[in-house]
C-alpha cells in the first residue's frame, strides 16, 4: 500500500501559522476577556450589555461594503490595515479609561479591525494552502489559533489571579499586550506581501457586492451563526459572570481547558472533513448546538431559581457545557472549506465570506438585543432554548447539502 508524500512545508505557509498564533494569542487577550473589561471597568447592566453588541459587531453588518470598496487593495493589504485598526483600539483602551461613549467609538475601532480579518485570514490562508490536503491545513492552523489563544488564557488566569492584571485601574496590560501581538502580525503581513508577493485569493478589481444563488446554503449557515456567537460570546459567559459570580480568572481557566482541547480537536476535524465531507461535520455541529443550548437553558434557569445548586458537580457541568460550545464555534473552518469546495469562481470567496459574515451580523445585533430583553422579562433560560430551536435549521440546511450522509467504506486488499 503506498502512501502519499506531503511537500514540506513553503516559508509562505510558515509565516502565515506564525500569524495565525499571534493573532490567536492577541485575540485571546482582548476580545476573550470583553466581557470582564464591560463588567469591572463600566459596571453595565444586562440591557448595556446588549447594547454594547451594536459597537461591537456593526463593522461586521458593513464588512460586505468594505470588501467591495477595497477590492483593489487586495486580500494581504487590506488585512494589514486591519492589524493597524486592532493596534488602535487595543493601544487607547490599554492605556485609558474613557467615558462610555469615547469607549463605544474605540471598540468600534477595534472590532472593525478584527472584523476585516476574520473572512482574510481564511481566505488568505486557503490561498497559500491550495487544494491538497486543504482540511488538514486548515485543521492545523486552527489548532495553532487555539494554542496560543490556550497561551493567552494561561497569562490572563495567572495576572488576574495574582493581581497583577485588573480592569479597574487605568492601565489594562491585557489590552497592551494584545497591541503588541497585533502589531507584530502587521510587520509580518508586510513581509509576506513585500518579500514573497502573497497577495491572496484573487479578486475582481471592480466594486462587487456578490450574492449567488448557488451559495444559498453557506448563507443560511452563516446567518446562523451569528445566532450561535451570541450566545457563546454574550450570554454563555453572562450566566457565570451574572448568575455564578465568575471572575476573569475563572472564564481565563476555562479558555484555557478549551484551548487545551482545541489543539487536539480541530486539527481532527480537519481531517474528518477531509475524509467524510462537510456534510456529515455540519450535520453532527447542529446535533451538538440542539443539546449544548437545551442543557445550557436548563442549567441556568435551575441556577436562577435555586433548584440546582450553584457550587459542586451542577457549576462543572455547565462549564464542561461552555467548553463545549466554545469548539463548536471554531468550525467555522468546515462552513469555509464547504464554500470553496462549491465556488464557481475563485475570486467569489473573499466577497462571499465578507457577505456571509455581514449577514450573521445583522441577525447577531438583533439577537444581541432581544436576547437581553428576554432574559430580563422572561428569564435567562429562554434565550438558550431560542438558540437550540434555531439550531434546527443547520441540522435540515446539512441534510440537503448534496452528498451522502455516510461515506461509502472502500476496502483494501
Amino acid at each position: 500500500m503506498s502512501q502519499q508524500i506531503r511537500e514540506p512545508m513553503k516559508i509562505e505557509l510558515k509565516i502565515f501559522f506564525a500569524i495565525v498564533g499571534l493573532t490567536g494569542l492577541a485575540m485571546g487577550m482582548s476580545d476573550g476577556v470583553i466581557s470582564n473589561f464591560f463588567n469591572d471597568a463600566y459596571n453595565v447592566t444586562t440591557e448595556e450589555r446588549g447594547f454594547l453588541e451594536l459597537p461591537r459587531e456593526l463593522p461586521g453588518v458593513l464588512l460586505f461594503l468594505i470588501i467591495a470598496f477595497t477590492a483593489k487593495l487586495g486580500d494581504v493589504r487590506l488585512a494589514i490595515i486591519a492589524q493597524a485598526l486592532l493596534a488602535i483600539g487595543g493601544a487607547i483602551l490599554g492605556l485609558f479609561t474613557p467615558s462610555f461613549a469615547v469607549m463605544c467609538f474605540f471598540i468600534f475601532t477595534h472590532s472593525l479591525g478584527m472584523h476585516m480579518f476574520i473572512p482574510l485570514q481564511d481566505s488568505i490562508g486557503m490561498s497559500i494552502i491550495g487544494k491538497q490536503d486543504m482540511g488538514t491545513r486548515m485543521g492545523q492552523y486552527a489548532g495553532i489559533r487555539t494554542a496560543f489563544a490556550m497561551l493567552a488564557s494561561i497569562i490572563i488566569f495567572i495576572g488576574f489571579r495574582a493581581d497583577f492584571f485588573s480592569f479597574k485601574t487605568q492601565i489594562k496590560l491585557p489590552f497592551l499586550i494584545a497591541t503588541v501581538g497585533f502589531i507584530g502580525v502587521f510587520i509580518l503581513f508586510i513581509v509576506l506581501y513585500v518579500k514573497y508577493k502573497v497577495h491572496g485569493q484573487p479578486r475582481k478589481k471592480e466594486f462587487q457586492i456578490l450574492f449567488r444563488k448557488e451559495y444559498i446554503s453557506f448563507y443560511i449557515l452563516a446567518i446562523l451563526v451569528g445566532v450561535h456567537r451570541q450566545i457563546m460570546v454574550v450570554y454563555g459567559p453572562w450566566v457565570l459572570i451574572r448568575i455564578l459570580g465568575q471572575g476573569a480568572d475563572t472564564m481565563a481557566l476555562l479558555s484555557f481547558v478549551g484551548a487545551f482541547v482545541g489543539i487536539f480537536f480541530l486539527p481532527a476535524v480537519g481531517r474528518w472533513t477531509d475524509k467524510l465531507g462537510p456534510k456529515v461535520i455540519l450535520f453532527a455541529e447542529g446535533v451538538l448546538f440542539i443539546l449544548v443550548y437545551v442543557a445550557f437553558g436548563y442549567m441556568s434557569y435551575g441556577f436562577s431559581n435555586g433548584i440546582i445548586a450553584t457550587v459542586g458537580i451542577p457549576v462543572l457541568l455547565v462549564f464542561a457545557l461552555y467548553i463545549l460550545e466554545r469548539l463548536t464555534m471554531q468550525l467555522n473552518i468546515v462552513r469555509n472549506m464547504y464554500l470553496r469546495s462549491i465556488a464557481v469562481d475563485p475570486a467569489d470567496i473573499t466577497p462571499t465570506l465578507s457577505t456571509g459574515l455581514s449577514m450573521d451580523h445583522v441577525v447577531s445585533i438583533v439577537c444581541a438585543y432581544l436576547g437581553g430583553l428576554v432574559w430580563v422579562n422572561f428569564g435567562s433560560q429562554y434565550v438558550f432554548y431560542g438558540a437550540a430551536a434555531f439550531s434546527i435549521i443547520n441540522v435540515v440546511v446539512a441534510l440537503r447539502i448534496k452528498g451522502p450522509m455516510i461515506a461509502p467504506m472502500v476496502i483494501k486488499a
